[in-house]
């Protein structure tokens, strides 16, 4: 959070119309002010600026729309691509200043940009005591730049035009394309509120967009960056997710998997509110074995989002089916969202909004991640992706969601590393391993970490079969499972001797 404790009631400040946004601000935009929008061009600029008068003309205010950078045609076609229509809001094009001089003057040595810059003041005040708008949007401050060629006479000019507007009660958006001597940060000092608009061109993927308030008088704001998309209706901003924000009541209930085996090498089981881990190389069975905890949830009569990276979900919905799990059947009751994610296409904070959106909304008390390999891959130039996660993890455990995770590690025997770090974040670690045991490839399963409670230190092997997933007694004559290549300890190993 950035900025003072704000002393005017958030109820009574304008709303920007931009979801999200709303929340970044602390309430919306503060009565009878100046603010500076910035950004580059492309940005999205113009969108957030029809936005805040739509939503000012639906609350019965006038709009008053100055622009000298697009024509009017443009920005109703530009509206129209929305959906929105702007009958309701008076657009005034502004032409340049040259073509209302005579020829005489043009050609003049006394030609100067005083008169460019008196005129088009003169204009845009003519203009607001005409319309007698509640609401302004000035696009863009780089034309009036460079009308002022100085930046003292263009920090006077800014400061004229903000006690102007504020002397007769007008909420002001300034836009600024950045386009002139961007160095140049008169505005900021005038302006009551600073927010910047960036858009990143990853090496792969679409590009992304994110804001920042750089500065809000007077008042709380959520800082740090938040992402934010232009799609079909408008902006649409995802605030950074502070985990701390969030606290709910909850009991704190041992939930239990099906197979009792499982609930023993857990201490019981999984704890409500906690985060599980699931870490194994590729074709362990780690998603099998978070599809074995969505089915329990469900038997319990939670809800579960299930979001999945790695996989197309109708061959995700296939080979569950084969196992004996029904996902499809589990989504048409309702009980399960099963969610496909195109990581390429998404910033961390559009998906951290779509996890809040299922807890807060649609009461899941389930949430599986799979997997966070596939994530971070798609998304090399995220280098704050264990903030993220740490901040996710954290919320869906106050909000009293349980959260599997599942992380494939390189390799399939010996030593192996994760591409991802996150066994230190996560309450419980669940790990998968292949061994080799007389011309077999098996696999083993053991905890190796639980913070709310003991649980079984044992080895177990499990199996992977038309009805799931079933676990052994613990290998207690092995030694060296987790290396892969293990020694028989005692004679022959007692999960063979069952099999005969």
């Amino acid at each position: 959070m950035g900025g003072r404790n704000d002393r005017q009631g958030v109820e009574a400040r304008p709303k920007t119309g931009v979801e999200g946004l709303d929340d970044v601000l602390n309430g919306g935009l503060a009565r009878n002010r100046s603010f500076l929008l910035e950004g580059s061009p492309g940005t999205g600029k113009t969108t957030i600026a029809l936005q805040f008068l739509l939503v000012g003309a639906a609350a019965g205010e006038r709009g008053l729309y100055v622009t000298m950078s697009e024509t009017e045609n443009e920005l109703r076609t530009s509206a129209a691509s929305h959906g929105w229509d702007l009958e309701d809001i008076e657009i005034y094009e502004l032409a340049p200043p040259e073509t209302l001089l005579t020829e005489e003057q043009q050609q003049s040595l006394l030609y100067s940009s005083d008169l460019e810059l008196g005129e088009t003041t003169k204009r845009i005040f003519e203009a607001f005591d005409r319309t007698k708008p509640d609401r302004v949007v000035l696009d863009s401050l780089s034309e009036i730049r460079l009308l002022a060629q100085s930046s003292l006479r263009y920090r006077r000019q800014i400061l004229a035009m903000k006690h102007f507007f504020a002397q007769r009660g007008a909420t002001v958006l300034l836009l600024d394309d950045l386009t002139t001597e961007v160095a140049d940060k008169s505005v900021h000092s005038v302006a009551h509120g600073v927010i910047r608009l960036e858009e990143l061109a990853p090496e792969y993927g679409s590009d992304r967009r994110r804001l920042r308030i750089l500065k809000y008088r007077g008042s709380r704001f959520r800082g740090g960056y938040h992402d934010f998309v232009i799609e079909t209706g408008g902006v649409r901003v995802f605030p950074r997710l502070v985990s701390s924000e969030h606290r709910r009541n909850f009991k704190r209930d041992v939930l239990k998997a099906r197979s009792p085996e499982l609930n023993r090498l857990l201490g019981g089981g999984v704890e409500r509110g906690s985060s599980v881990l699931i870490l194994g190389p590729a074709g362990a069975g780690k998603s099998i074995m978070a599809l074995a905890f969505v089915v329990s949830a469900i038997e319990r009569g939670e809800r579960v989002g299930l979001f999945v990276f790695d996989e197309e979900i109708g061959l995700l919905i296939d080979r569950a089916l084969g196992l004996g799990i029904d996902l499809d059947a589990m989504r048409k009751s309702g009980n399960l969202s099963l969610i496909q994610i195109d990581a390429a296409e998404l910033t961390p904070g559009e998906f951290s909004s779509r996890v809040r959106e299922h807890i807060e909304t649609f009461g899941v008390q389930t949430i599986v991640i799979d997997s966070l390999t596939g994530y971070q891959a798609s998304m090399p130039e995220e280098r704050a992706l264990i903030l993220h996660m740490h901040e996710l993890l954290q919320y869906c455990n106050r909000s009293g969601a349980t959260t599997f995770l599942t992380v494939a590690q390189h390799g399939l025997l010996g030593e192996m590393r994760a591409p991802i770090d996150l066994t230190y974040l996560a309450d419980t670690v669940i790990l998968l391993r292949y061994f080799e045991a007389r011309g077999e490839v098996r696999r083993a399963v053991s905890v190796v970490k639980k913070r709310t409670s003991a649980h079984e230190t044992t080895i177990r092997e499990y199996h992977i079969h038309s009805k799931g997933i079933s676990l052994g007694e613990p290998l207690t004559n092995f030694h060296g499972v987790l290396r892969g290549v293990p020694e028989i300890v005692g004679g022959e190993p007692k999960a063979r001797r069952r099999k005969r």
